[in-house]
């Protein structure tokens, strides 16, 4: 492990003076990171796939409440634990993907410790990014992706690049695109609200890039709007074991039905793409159309109608249809 500095931020202002000049996660260069609950970034450093110069503290800042907003909405700070986010009532009651989605993730001990901006911020668990010994674009740019040609069964199959087929591996930022949520940030520019589906980012030719942060910008909160629908939603999580294990597909969704009759969905996925994948082509093929299961292997199709599969992961597309079939029949049974 690399020696680096360690500071405890006494204010947001504070935590992000420390955290200027801060640059995008390379193992190539020290850096400056933000810790909170440390479950994936300190897991980095232990394998030398990160090298920071120094680690920032936040954990004694006022982020860790969950409130509700004017018009119905629920703002979740940047602190709360994964575990206290999760058995909120008021989530349960009003986004229960959310919950469903949290809980699908990791371990009780893990989520105890993660928190909602951590979460975000993880990094992509594919097998050459997390091996120093192995090439890789994401870890230092213009060495290649071997995953391409090498061992790709979890890999990515929409939105992928020739410099990058790795996968996103947050269960909770699959919800929180099918809740349209807003990602609140404090930086040099003060305080930008970046809406969740624009917060990631995929590879093209920056795979090292994992979202449009700044350099010291500061997570504070996400904020959820007030959707009443959005207690029509549920997640599923398709995995190769039954409990702490990343999601090969994931399907978050939302429905406001009335009558029989789709007037808006949320379909968003996880397990396919770089980062938490907005289906709007399933979306597309849902809306204004009667909640049947012709219209949902419709709206499979479609969501899957881009994928480019490699030698490992041809079970995918398949995979996520049926998934995402299940998914919006479990939602249209639901009583709200």
């Amino acid at each position: 492990m690399h020696p680096f500095s360690y500071v405890q931020a006494k204010d947001e202002a504070g935590a992000i003076a420390e955290a200027a000049g801060a640059k995008p996660a390379l193992a190539s260069g020290s850096d400056i990171r933000i810790l909170a609950g440390g479950t994936n970034l300190i897991d980095q450093i232990k394998l030398n796939v990160e090298t920071p110069s120094k680690l920032v503290d936040i954990n004694s800042l006022p982020l860790a409440q969950i409130e509700t907003l004017p018009g119905g909405g629920v703002r979740i700070g940047a602190l709360v634990r994964n575990s206290d986010c999760a058995y909120d009532a008021t989530i349960q009651a009003k986004y229960p993907v959310l919950s469903e989605a949290i809980l699908a993730g990791a371990s009780a001990q893990l989520r105890n410790a993660a928190t909602t901006g951590g979460n975000l911020l993880q990094r992509t668990r594919c097998y050459y990014y997390r091996d120093p010994a192995t090439p890789c674009n994401k870890r230092e740019p213009g060495t290649g992706c071997p995953a391409i040609e090498g061992f790709n069964r979890i890999h990515a199959v929409l939105g992928t690049s020739n410099h990058c087929i790795a996968t996103h591996p947050s269960d909770m930022a699959v919800a929180m695109v099918a809740l349209d949520a807003v990602v609140v940030v404090k930086g040099a520019r003060g305080e930008r609200r970046i809406p969740i589906e624009d917060f990631h980012r995929l590879p093209g030719d920056t795979p090292h890039l994992d979202n449009n942060l700044e350099p010291g910008d500061l997570i504070t909160s996400v904020e959820l709007p007030g959707m009443e629908w959005a207690k029509r939603s549920r997640y599923i999580k398709v995995r190769d074991r039954a409990s702490y294990a990343f999601a090969l597909v994931s399907v978050a969704c939302a429905l406001d039905i009335q009558n029989g009759v789709i007037r808006d969905s949320r379909v968003a996925m996880g397990g396919v793409a770089h980062k938490p994948w907005r289906s709007h082509e399933a979306e597309k093929a849902l809306n204004g159309k009667p909640a049947t299961e012709a219209t949902f292997r419709a709206a499979a199709t479609a969501a899957m109608q881009n994928a480019k599969t490699y030698k490992e992961n041809a079970f995918k597309p398949e995979l996520a249809r049926r998934t995402l079939v299940r998914t919006l029949t479990q939602v249209t049974a639901m009583a709200i």
